[in-house]
């Protein structure tokens, strides 16, 4: 008398289909034959599992199981589980992603592979990071054959399907207890094979040749280095059938000689004259986006950071409002001088230092 299917499985019979195969992969695991050599009792447990799940894992099977129990599935023709070890294997191999079969016997025709995704580095000088540009790019990839439109054989030629993997384009292989599939060496995941004398002359039979595109590349407002930009489609050829794959441009933003940034935030480090450090006054400040007035207070210190806010870099995602601009003003040393600047330099340094040495600004602390 056959058990319970979800008593095997150790579950409510309202158990939803993830508690299912949590429940399955679990018994799998402990009772696989290659983890209990020559254990009779763990290779029943393992079957017993397998046909449990095969049944209460397809939606038309636990159907006919809840209203009819055993009887239902045998009168229905539907049988009561997998019929024998590789059916067995293939049910187990499914659930942990290895494909079912072994050796490409059985099991579903390879599916269309969309194609891989490219990246490529696009060099940006500063402005143009900081202000946005649209470039053009060249984009050299693969594209179908269109002599063959991709099937690698000459007009009126066909490819035959793989002796090794019987056309499914992969093939499973032992490591240990566990089964990996991996791409079938002899069609190289293709499910089919050429023959060199029917191969396409125009694309020596790889159903690929190389192209070139031309790709405008808008470049948002505040890019910085590091950041993709995701372009759907542009990327390698897929199987005929399938899709391609995606593009990812990858921003690299040169040095400036003036500006330097942290996030949306610029930095500049300004020289300004003595007198108007001292005095005070209306100074003149390069900014990402052009000049802009600051007024200086007097007596401000040799580098004193000043923050114009709102005068940095947008937001190239949209998110946040524009950064600041930093100007860091400091002290703008003559490296030379005409006899009238030199003349009045003397004259304030004689004013300035008067009683200097005699009684210094830090004696008071003695």
């Amino acid at each position: 008398m056959a058990r319970d299917y979800y008593e095997v499985l150790g579950v409510e019979r309202g158990a939803s289909e993830g508690d299912i195969k949590k429940a399955y992969r679990k018994l799998a695991l402990a009772n696989h034959p290659d983890r209990n050599p020559g254990d009779k009792e763990a290779e029943a447990r393992f079957k017993e599992a397998s046909e449990a799940y095969e049944v209460l894992s397809d939606a038309d099977k636990r159907r006919t199981y809840d209203q009819f129990g055993h009887d239902g599935l045998r009168g229905g023709g539907m049988g009561g589980g997998p019929g024998d070890m590789n059916d067995i294997f293939s049910a187990f191999s499914d659930i942990f992603g290895f494909g079912g079969g072994g050796g490409g016997g059985r099991g579903r025709a390879p599916r269309a592979r969309q194609g891989p995704d490219m990246e490529v580095t696009l060099v940006l000088d500063f402005m143009q990071a900081a202000l946005g540009a649209e470039r053009e790019v060249p984009i050299t990839r693969h594209a179908h054959c269109k002599t063959c439109n991709g099937e690698r054989t000459k007009p009126g030629k066909s490819a035959a399907t793989c002796d090794t993997c019987r056309g499914r384009g992969q093939v499973l292989q032992q490591a240990g207890f566990m089964r990996i599939q991996t791409a079938c060496p002899a069609c190289r995941g293709e499910g089919k094979t050429v023959k060199p004398e029917d191969r396409c002359n125009a694309c020596t039979g790889t159903g690929l040749v190389r192209d070139t595109e031309t790709l405008k590349v808008r470049i948002p407002a505040g890019i910085d280095s590091g950041i993709r930009v995701r372009y759907a489609g542009k990327g390698e050829v897929g199987d005929p059938g399938a899709p391609p794959g995606d593009l990812y441009v990858i921003f690299d933003i040169q040095a400036h000689g003036l500006f330097k940034r942290e996030g949306q935030d610029v930095y500049v480090t300004l020289p300004v004259p003595y007198a108007t450090m001292a005095l005070g006054g209306t100074i003149k400040v390069p900014t990402v986006h052009g000049d802009e007035t600051l007024d200086l207070p007097a007596g401000t210190d040799s580098g004193k950071v000043l923050t114009m806010r709102g005068k940095g870099l947008d937001d190239p995602h949209g998110r946040r409002g524009r950064g600041h601009h930093h100007v860091q003003v400091v002290v703008a040393v003559p490296k030379s001088l005409t006899d009238e600047e030199e003349d009045l330099l003397r004259k304030l340094a004689a004013i300035q230092g008067e009683g200097v040495h005699d009684k210094p600004w830090w004696k008071k602390f003695f």
